[in-house]
């Protein structure tokens, strides 16, 4: 597919299941797998996505190099992962070319899981959720900052600190 500015959109159909399990307590939200993350099998599966870094680091653990360790690490710490959109129309990876989303059913997820807090990874997936999704499901979400290799001004560390949110609400309620 041609990705130059300009380049013609495509209709993009997320081939990605949720991850999940029936003690998941927080979910986190992307806006639609990338090229790279379709392509791997896998969420956030560019390589220089810095989501699976900046997750291993709030708990202090090494980053996940396969699909397999990616989900204990989700199932241990009571993470959910899914994308708002089922499918859109997009160019490449960008989330500014969005058109005709598609959003993703929620419920039954909610419905099998313990979630009490959402949490959108970057602008446009909050956005999306805001106007597609936070009526049915009735929870609010917070915006995090993205860690797509295109917002290259947030450094790790500060993506780190701004993401601490999500261990907190992980968190809550387990005894130490």
């Amino acid at each position: 597919m041609d990705r130059r500015p300009g380049a013609a959109s495509e209709l993009v159909a997320s081939p990605l299941p949720a991850v999940f399990d029936r003690e998941s307590r927080v979910l986190i939200l992307g806006t639609l797998p990338s090229p790279a993350s379709r392509e791997r099998g896998c969420h956030y599966g560019n390589p220089q996505n810095r989501f699976w870094r900046v997750l291993s680091a709030l708990w202090d653990e090494e980053e996940p190099r396969d699909n397999e360790g990616r989900r204990s690490l989700l199932c241990r710490r009571h993470l959910a992962l899914h994308d708002v959109l089922a499918s859109a129309r997009i160019t490449g990876a960008s989330d500014a070319s969005i058109r005709d989303p598609v959003p993703n059913d929620l419920a039954p997820l909610l419905a099998t899981t313990q979630v009490r807090a959402i949490f959108c990874t970057g602008q446009a997936a909050g956005r999306l959720y805001r106007t597609y999704l936070e009526p049915q499901v009735g929870m609010t979400c917070t915006v995090l900052p993205s860690t797509s290799p295109a917002n290259a001004r947030w450094r790790l560390e500060d993506l780190v600190r701004a993401y601490a949110p999500v261990r907190e609400a992980a968190e809550r309620g387990m005894c130490p």
